[in-house]
């Protein structure tokens, strides 16, 4: 059987999603062969705090921040980077300004001397 690859977020209640991110917690903390204990005292906050996320229950963003930083997996916040796209007619018109030949410099500009 297969892993599950792909979660469709829409679909889910906020307590779903809130009891995947203690899944993902608790696998990563797991992976990396840390306790709750050790996960908890690296991460500054309550080893029940640990036990809450991963048993699917909200936690203030700051204990997830202090979890995930604990753990080294901030890498979950790269989806958060916005990165500005511009229309496929934007990127056609930007496309058409784009210069095309090089003009040698005594043509563009006449009054200019050779050094010879």
């Amino acid at each position: 059987m297969m892993a599950k690859t792909h979660n469709n977020w829409i679909a889910m209640t906020d307590d779903a999603i809130v009891a995947e991110l203690g899944n993902f917690i608790k696998k990563n903390r797991i992976a990396k062969n840390k306790t709750q204990a050790e996960t908890a005292t690296a991460a500054g906050i309550n080893r029940w705090t640990i036990s809450q996320i991963e048993n699917g229950e909200a936690i203030s963003l700051n204990s997830l921040i202090q979890i995930l930083r604990a753990l080294d997996i901030l890498y979950v916040f790269n989806s958060f980077i916005f990165q500005e796209q511009i229309s496929p007619l934007e990127a056609v018109k930007l496309k058409k300004k784009e210069r095309k030949r090089v003009r040698s410099a005594s043509k563009n500009n006449p009054t200019t001397k050779s050094d010879w």
